[in-house]
C-alpha cells in the first residue's frame, strides 16, 4: 500500500477539524489532486483540495454545524469552499459528466470514487489520499506514472480533448513541468485537434499559456509546439525564432540568478511589434499589457542604473534580460528620489513658474547621467543650473 508522506500541509490548523466534519473517518472525504501529487514528488503544496461523497447542500449543513465558514464558490459544479483559520479548502462533491462541449461541462452528483476520478485529465491527477491514514487510491495507474515523469490523459486522449479542449494547453504545461518523455498519443491527439483551441476564451489561453512560460521545462516544450503547430490557431507569433529567443532568455535569467517571469517570457516568445496586439488579444490587464509592450523597447542608451530609475526596477530587468545587457549594476540597487524639489529652486532665486520645473528637469537629467551623486554634489549642480539661469 503506497501512503502519502507526512507532509507539513497535512497538520494545518483547522484541517483534522474539516475532514472529520465531512465525514473521512467513515471515508466520506479524501485530498485529492495536486496536493497529492506535489506531496508524492517532494513539491511544496500550495492549494488543498478534498473531494467527498457528499451533495454540496449536506456539504454546507456540516460546514455549518461544524462552524466552518462555506462559501458557494462553484456550486454549479459542486465546489464549496470551507474557510479553516483563515486558509482556504475547496471541497468539491464526487462528479461525473452528463455533457460537455469543449468549453463547459453539465455535470451529475456520484458516490463512486473511480467515477470521478475517470473524467479528470491526467492519471497524475487522479489520485486521492485517506486524509487520517495516507492511504492512496489510484484507478488509472497514475502512481506509475508519476515515478516515470509520465504525463499521461486518462482514457481516449481524442476524448479527454473533445470534453475540454483546455486540456491541450495543460498537457503540455504539465509536461513542460513534470514529464520526461512526452506520451506519443497525447502528443499526436494535441497536434490534430490543436484548432480546438480557437473555441476557447482568450483569458483561458493566456492563463494556460503564462504558466507554462515559466515551467522548468518551458523551452523545450514551446519547442515541442511550434513544431506540431500547436499555437497557429491562437498565438502565430509564438514560432522557431520566439522559441530560441525564450532558450536565450532562460539562460540569462540562470546566469543573473533571477526567477522566471511569465510577462517577460511572453515578450520573449513574440515579436516586438506584435506585442500590444497580442496583450490585447489575450485580454492580459492594463498592467501587463504596458509592461509587455515596454519590454521590448531595449536597454536604452543612458545605462543600467538610469533605466532603473526612469522604467523602475522591474521594468528594467526585463528590457536588460531581454536585450541580454547586464543586471549586475541594478541588483540589489533601489532608485533613489530626486533630493531637491521646485522650492529649493525658488529659495535659490528662481521665479516661481513653469521655469521651475523645467529647471528640475534639466538638474535631474545631469544628475542622472552623474550616476545619482549624493546631496552635496545635487547641491553643487543646481547652483551651477540657478547662476546660469539668473545670468
Amino acid at each position: 500500500m503506497t501512503v502519502l508522506p507526512d507532509a507539513s500541509w497535512r497538520h494545518r490548523p483547522g484541517l483534522d477539524r474539516l475532514a472529520a466534519a465531512l465525514g473521512a473517518d467513515d471515508g466520506a472525504a479524501r485530498f485529492v489532486g495536486g496536493a497529492v501529487r506535489d506531496t508524492l514528488l517532494g513539491l511544496e503544496v500550495a492549494d488543498i483540495d478534498i473531494a467527498t461523497s457528499h451533495a454540496p447542500t449536506e456539504v454546507i449543513a456540516r460546514l455549518e454545524d461544524a462552524r466552518i465558514k462555506a462559501i458557494p464558490t462553484g456550486l454549479a459544479h459542486g465546489t464549496i469552499t470551507a474557510i479553516v483559520d483563515g486558509a482556504p479548502v475547496e471541497v468539491t462533491t464526487l462528479r461525473r459528466d452528463v455533457t460537455t462541449d469543449g468549453r463547459h461541462a453539465v455535470v451529475a452528483y456520484t458516490d463512486d470514487w473511480r467515477e470521478d476520478a475517470a473524467r479528470r485529465d491526467f492519471t497524475m491527477n487522479a489520485l486521492y489520499a485517506d486524509p487520517a491514514t495516507g492511504e492512496i487510491f489510484d484507478y488509472f495507474g497514475g502512481l506509475d506514472d508519476l515515478d516515470a515523469r509520465h504525463v499521461r490523459f486518462i482514457g481516449d486522449p481524442l476524448q479527454r480533448i473533445a470534453e475540454d479542449h483546455l486540456r491541450i494547453l495543460r498537457f503540455f504545461r504539465f509536461h513542460a513541468r513534470f514529464g520526461a518523455e512526452i506520451d506519443a498519443a497525447g502528443l499526436s491527439a494535441c497536434t490534430a485537434r490543436a484548432n480546438d483551441l480557437m473555441a476557447l476564451s482568450r483569458e483561458r489561453i493566456a492563463s494556460e499559456v503564462l504558466k507554462l512560460l515559466v515551467t522548468t521545462g518551458a523551452v523545450t516544450v514551446v519547442r515541442l509546439m511550434v513544431e506540431h503547430g500547436i499555437f497557429r490557431a491562437v498565438l502565430p507569433e509564438i514560432d522557431a525564432a520566439g522559441a530560441d529567443r525564450l532558450g536565450a532568455l532562460a539562460e540569462r535569467e540562470r546566469a543573473a540568478d533571477v526567477a522566471p517571469d511569465p510577462i517577460r517570457r511572453l515578450a520573449a516568445v513574440i515579436p516586438g511589434a506584435d506585442a500590444e496586439s497580442v496583450g490585447a488579444r489575450l485580454k492580459l490587464s492594463n498592467a501587463d499589457r504596458k509592461r509587455l509592450i515596454a519590454a521590448t523597447a531595449g536597454p536604452g542608451s543612458e545605462g543600467p542604473r538610469a533605466l532603473a530609475y526612469r522604467a523602475g526596477p522591474v521594468g528594467a530587468t526585463d528590457r536588460l534580460l531581454l536585450s541580454g545587457a547586464d543586471i549586475a549594476p541594478i541588483r540589489d540597487w533601489s532608485p533613489p528620489a530626486l533630493p531637491i524639489n521646485g522650492g529649493a529652486l525658488v529659495a535659490r532665486g528662481l521665479r516661481k513658474g513653469p521655469d521651475v520645473a523645467a529647471m528640475l528637469r534639466r538638474i535631474e537629467t545631469q544628475w542622472i547621467a552623474e550616476d545619482f551623486p549624493d546631496a552635496a554634489r545635487l547641491s553643487a549642480i543646481a547652483d551651477a543650473w540657478v547662476v546660469e539661469a539668473l545670468a
